[in-house]
């Protein structure tokens, strides 16, 4: 196996994040871009949400025998491979959009095969990262990651609009397809050390099929990573019902020109979180970190649907935003230094699958929820008008201010519950490293 010192692999590390990090921008640029053409095409908000279900479930669905596969496969020639796919699925809608022939299942087709192609390169990548980066370095390295998801939802939809006019979806689809191959040449310039191959990562070894359930067989035999995966899908099942609630909520009482600000500055706050990460490294120990800061998003999501202030609200959801990235990266870090490198493509693909459900799940329950049952409860002259709704207010978007309040309730017992549970308290300390630090 070819030596790596520290700084090599270092450099390996950054050289790869760069090419990354560019190409999710393009990315960004893209899912904007598709989005306004099928919207304008369409007229359909419900074609318009398809987007999303195409860009992340078969991803999720295709996550453990993605798993499977990054552990058979060298990493490197996997993230070349998937973002050769994912490539030429943005190069086929391009040719389609210049021979006016695009129609919007073309748009889906591609999409999800990006998002299988997404699946593949995101556990590759995940997995390569703990043999580049020293154990101590971690959470700075999932910080770095993590900026790319900022600086997404900062600069693509600005820049995305102004591309749209300027050069229309053609022009956009180029630029992504661009930032792929950009991707590539940096992939192609370096090499990833080889995990070393343990007694266990032997016994895992068998049909694709039952090394992908190898990765849910590995985390239940360690109850402090079960309990993590359990926490952090429950937090993306908050975020994700809130995501969806801001807009109607912040919509019932103030301008579309206004919600862009709010959404704007509260994403920036995703940004800010990713750069305090990368040079902090969070807290330590860092299951505490996870704590802390879920107790703060808590708050910041129960501030949110307290009172009809745009101040307010977009301070607190600056702060839901800014805690998304510690959170992330500290729980990233204990996953990466925990779990074996050998076998980390089938425990990452699972942890991703069951987390990353939790987005489907509450898109599919946030509408109902606000639309039946909250709204309701708080419309003038309802059964909590006169009690909830005199602290909070009462008529439109007041009844999804009260979900919010659920939620961040939610957040702040499910936190408290989870430092009382020991063996997510002392994950860091019960499990030992997987690897020696280098």
């Amino acid at each position: 196996m070819t030596k790596y010192t520290t700084t090599p692999r270092l450099q390996v590390f950054i050289i790869t994040w760069f090419g990354q990090l560019v190409s999710l921008i393009g990315s960004g640029l893209t899912g904007f871009a598709l989005g306004v053409w099928i919207f304008q095409k369409t007229g359909s908000t419900t074609q318009l949400g398809l987007i999303s279900l195409f860009t992340t479930l078969p991803g999720i669905v295709f996550s453990p025998i993605a798993g499977a596969l990054v552990d058979r496969w060298d990493r490197r020639w996997t993230m070349i491979y998937s973002s050769c796919g994912a490539g030429l699925a943005t190069l086929f809608i391009t040719l389609l959009s210049l021979t006016q022939w695009l129609n919007v299942w073309h748009i889906y087709l591609a999409m999800s095969v990006i998002s299988v192609c997404s699946a593949l390169q995101y556990i590759a990548y995940t997995a390569a990262t703990t043999l580049l980066v020293p154990k101590k370095h971690l959470s700075r390295a999932s910080g770095m990651v993590q900026i790319g998801e900022g600086a997404t939802r900062i600069v693509a939809p600005a820049l995305a609009g102004i591309l749209v006019l300027t050069l229309r979806i053609q022009g956009v689809l180029l630029i992504d397809f661009a930032t792929y191959l950009f991707a590539l040449a940096t992939l192609l310039m370096v090499k990833f050390p080889k995990p070393e191959t343990s007694i266990e990562a032997h016994v895992a070894k068998s049909s694709l099929l039952r090394e992908a359930f190898y990765g849910w067989t590995y985390i239940t035999a360690r109850p402090g990573l079960l309990g993590l995966l359990v926490f952090f899908a429950a937090s993306n099942f908050v975020l994700g019902m809130a995501s969806v609630l801001i807009t109607p909520m912040l919509l019932a009482f103030a301008s579309p020109a206004v919600l862009g600000k709010v959404l704007s500055i509260g994403g920036s706050g995703m940004l800010v979180g990713s750069i305090v990460m990368s040079v902090w490294g969070g807290p330590k120990p860092r299951i505490y970190g996870i704590f802390y800061f879920a107790m703060l998003q808590g708050v910041c999501i129960l501030l949110i649907g307290l009172r009809s202030s745009i101040p307010l609200i977009t301070v607190a959801a600056f702060g839901v935003f800014f805690s998304v990235p510690i959170i992330a990266g500290c729980i990233q870090a204990i996953w990466q230094s925990k779990v074996l490198p050998e076998v980390q493509g089938r425990v990452f693909a699972v942890g991703r699958m069951m987390t990353g459900s939790s987005f489907p799940l509450a898109y599919l329950l946030a509408g109902p929820l606000a639309d039946y049952v909250f709204e309701p409860l708080l419309a003038v002259n309802s059964p909590l008008a006169s009690s909830v709704g005199r602290i909070i207010g009462v008529g439109a978007g007041r009844g999804i201010g009260l979900l919010f309040i659920v939620l961040g309730t939610m957040t702040i017992l499910a936190t408290v519950c989870s430092y009382l549970y020991p063996h997510l308290r002392m994950v860091e300390k019960e499990l030992p490293d997987a690897f020696p630090t280098h």
